[in-house]
């Protein structure tokens, strides 16, 4: 784990972080309102594949999947900077169950999402018309996504308390 988090922690951002003091909270800024693009846009994707907003068509949410990829990035290059510019190095996020939690959340909602684009059922899916119900097999994905997104906040706000997490599963 020490190699990984001395190749994790790149020395440059460390220095701008622990020098600018704003660059942190801007940063965070930044990963949370991609997180509320993502989860909030890919929620009501999800919702309505469930069968929430029946009087909207699958369809009419696609235009909205760009937003879902910039708040992507926005979040990938926000947990970059915190990963690779944490003051005490990387090994903070290595070696913590939350983290590590968190990243296994988001490589399920990434799976899910390859399921979703190359079977074939992203295009059903679209094609559902206003009051029509999505197959079967879209509504496991829309749960598995819930799961997995809900999941990666929940264990992205746990970072700071992994001590608290640790107690609570007796390790």
């Amino acid at each position: 784990m020490t190699s990984l988090s001395e190749m994790l922690t790149l020395p440059w951002i460390q220095h701008a972080v622990n020098t600018y003091g704003w660059i942190w909270p801007v940063v965070e800024m930044f990963h949370y309102a991609g997180v509320s693009l993502v989860v909030g846009m890919i929620g009501a994707l999800d919702l309505r594949i469930l069968g929430m907003f029946r009087s909207i068509p699958i369809g009419a949410l696609r235009p909205f999947v760009p937003l879902v990829f910039a708040g992507f990035v926005a979040n990938l290059l926000g947990g970059a900077v915190f990963v690779t510019g944490n003051p005490t190095g990387a090994g903070f996020y290595v070696e913590n169950l939350s983290f590590q939690l968190k990243m296994l959340a988001l490589l399920l909602a990434f799976a899910n999402l390859m399921y979703f684009q190359l079977s074939g059922l992203e295009k059903r899916v679209y094609d559902v018309p206003a009051g029509a119900d999505a197959p079967t097999s879209a509504k496991i994905v829309a749960v598995v996504s819930l799961v997995a997104w809900v999941s990666v906040i929940v264990f992205g706000r746990l970072l700071m308390y992994n001590d608290t997490l640790l107690e609570f599963l007796g390790l």
